[in-house]
């Protein structure tokens, strides 16, 4: 249904509300523990205690006051973080009451708040099989709600998914170290696994990366419910099932357990964090459970 709009500024006050108060509540905190800044920065001088480092000593201070001094430092708190996000027609699938597009777009804003809430820059890198949109990082609550916006109503001109262009993108649009959730239900039935690993590796060479898949209960198994037509949101391939043969109903789950173990071991294999939020969860207990992890 073609959202109007006044549709899509109702619905991004909405998540608004609902976000930010999640964010400042519980997230804030637990971000700026989770994901540290870019290194140490000086911060004053003072006279040395028993017990500091001798090599903090700032010769120059303690030759003028003729009394030992060391310099201070402390964490450079600024970051860049950048929410890579996948709009591929696979997003717009949900048996429950959210679709996988809905849960992403407040997990986006729950994470798009807690950076601001840190005063740090925050960008969006939109993904199909091709990169739809690139939104440079900036800081202020004006651009979260042009992120959020974007979320709600974006168009994207394509249906598949290309995760390790997505990666490509990230590594080279950004050249400074930044954090990176990767919000996607990681579902490329395309997939170069080679070339996504290459990409995944050198971008984590340079970034923090962090997968966050988001899926549905029916993905993982069909119910029984006799012959049904299916049909690929990607692309757009139609086939009749009959769900009442349980050989069917196995070979349907073996196929998303094989898939769900491949990309499980290429996030692993290059030590990304993963979380992962099924829209009858809740995506609060998962973030929080992920925040606690590093």
């Amino acid at each position: 249904m073609e959202q109007t709009e006044n549709d899509i500024l109702r619905r991004v006050r909405k998540i608004e509300i609902k976000t930010r108060g999640l964010s400042n509540e519980i997230f804030a905190g637990k971000y700026h523990t989770a994901f540290r800044g870019r290194g140490m920065s000086f911060s004053e001088v003072r006279e040395y205690r028993a017990g500091d480092d001798v090599r903090d000593i700032d010769w120059n201070v303690t030759a003028r006051s003729r009394k030992p001094h060391i310099k201070i430092y402390e964490e450079e708190r600024e970051l860049t973080m950048m929410l890579v996000v996948d709009v591929s027609g696979s997003r717009l699938f949900g048996t429950t009451d959210r679709l996988k597009k809905n849960i992403i777009t407040e997990i986006a804003a729950v994470l798009a708040f807690s950076a601001s809430q840190n005063n740090d820059k925050v960008g969006c890198i939109f993904f199909s099989d091709r990169i739809e949109k690139f939104i440079p990082p900036k800081k202020g609550r004006s651009h979260i709600l042009t992120i959020i916006r974007e979320l709600v109503g974006f168009r994207p001109e394509s249906t598949g998914t290309n995760l390790s262009e997505a990666v490509r993108f990230l590594t080279n649009v950004n050249k400074k170290r930044c954090t990176a959730f990767i919000l996607s239900d990681f579902l490329d039935p395309e997939a170069d696994r080679t070339a996504l690993d290459d990409a995944l590796k050198i971008a984590r060479g340079r970034h923090d990366l962090v997968g966050i898949r988001v899926c549905d209960p029916r993905e993982e198994e069909l119910p029984d419910v006799g012959i049904i037509e299916l049909k690929d949101a990607e692309t757009g391939r139609k086939v009749w099932v009959d769900t009442s043969s349980r050989a069917v109903r196995d070979y349907y789950a073996a196929r998303w357990r094989q898939r769900t173990e491949a990309i499980g071991e290429t996030l692993r294999h290059n030590r990304i964090d993963t979380a992962r939020v099924s829209t009858d969860e809740d995506y609060v207990t998962e973030l929080i459970k992920l925040f606690k992890q590093r």
